[in-house]
């Protein structure tokens, strides 16, 4: 019987089809082999870096808690927290920056809380609810610093920051600075704060500023009002900035104790070609900031020593914990950044 599916020309192709799959397996093979010594080297350097990371253990974790975590501010001030908290076989997290989405304060300090931190570093504010926070904190042996923003009524064990007469007298010398040059009998000045600070700290600052200019002789010239800014987020603050710069009486100075405020109001004043007919004193130092008054835009700023803020927190924890007690203030220093100066500023920033 024959079978009428062989021939020759059929047995010929099979066997081109077994050579070519044999040709395949060295490739396959070493494919496989290259696969595995892959997998087995991440597998060995995760196993190291996880080794790594578990045996480095510190004596105290601290958990710093701030408005924008992600800011060039807050990350400076981060930076010279971490360094002193590492000098003192201590270590900060700045709780929220690896979460996948922004957290309230509340939120992050009831995370801190719960993960048993030994103690939280927090910008403050005047608010009822961070008052709430903080003597939950100080009830469950968690002594809270706040930085660069305080809230007086509670307990928290210090606050660090720059007091508010002694900012008060540094803008004071800007104000005089501006006045001196000016032939207006009367100088208006509108001080921005935020909705909720309404408290003592801005009748001090006045203070320090009225202080400054009754030396100066100028106490007369001068004409203050407070303007509220709706902080909830960003936008409403840019909102409530850019609305009150459309108005058609503008004041003569415009004091920004934020960094936030300090940018919206040069974009503002750029964007509605209201440059030269607003004096603008600014608060912080990044490089809109510095390019601003270097431009001519912005009069001055003051500059905040943030990495000196930083690490005196951290210091004010750790004395806390090993005498039961710190100072009430810790004091940060303070520079008047003018044209000059912040050409040399960006000179620094950029070599």
């Amino acid at each position: 019987m024959v079978d009428e599916g062989f021939s020759p020309r059929n047995a010929s192709q099979k066997a081109k089809r077994q050579r070519r799959r044999l040709a395949l397996f060295p490739t396959l093979f070493a494919l496989v082999v290259i696969t595995g010594l892959c997998f087995g080297i991440f597998i060995l350097y995760a196993n190291r870096l996880q080794e790594h990371t578990l045996s480095k253990t510190y004596r105290h974790y601290y958990a710093m808690i701030t408005t924008d975590n992600k800011s060039t501010f807050w990350q400076t001030v981060y930076e010279g927290a971490l360094e002193t908290a590492k000098e003192n076989d201590s270590y900060v997290e700045l709780l929220g920056s690896q979460l996948s989405r922004a957290y309230a304060l509340e939120d992050l300090m009831n995370i801190a809380m719960a993960s048993g931190v030994d103690g939280i570093i927090l910008a403050g504010n005047e608010t009822e609810a961070v008052t709430q926070m903080i003597n939950r904190a100080a009830g469950a042996n968690i002594p809270v610093v706040t930085l660069l923003g305080d809230n007086m009524k509670s307990k928290r064990c210090s606050y660090v920051g720059v007091g508010s007469y002694n900012l008060g007298r540094e803008y004071g010398k800007l104000i005089a600075k501006i006045a001196r040059e000016q032939t207006k009998a009367e100088l208006g000045v509108a001080l921005l704060v935020k909705s909720h600070d309404k408290d003592l700290s801005q009748n001090i600052l006045c203070s320090g500023i009225q202080e400054m200019l009754d030396s100066e002789k100028l106490a007369s010239k001068i004409s203050f009002r407070f303007v509220e800014v709706d902080d909830t987020n960003q936008f409403s603050a840019e909102e409530s900035i850019r609305n009150f710069l459309l108005k058609k009486e503008l004041p003569d100075i415009v004091l920004c104790f934020d960094e936030l405020y300090t940018t919206c109001v040069y974009q503002a004043i750029v964007d509605y070609n209201k440059v030269g007919q607003v004096h603008i004193l600014g608060y912080h130092t990044s490089d809109t900031i510095l390019k601003a008054i270097e431009r001519g835009v912005m009069d001055a700023t003051l500059l905040v020593d943030l990495k000196q803020a930083g690490a005196m927190s951290v210091k004010a924890l750790k004395e806390y914990q090993e005498f039961g007690k710190t100072n009430q203030y810790h004091a940060v220093d303070v520079e008047s950044i003018d044209r000059e100066k912040a050409a040399l500023y960006l000179e620094e920033k950029h070599e």
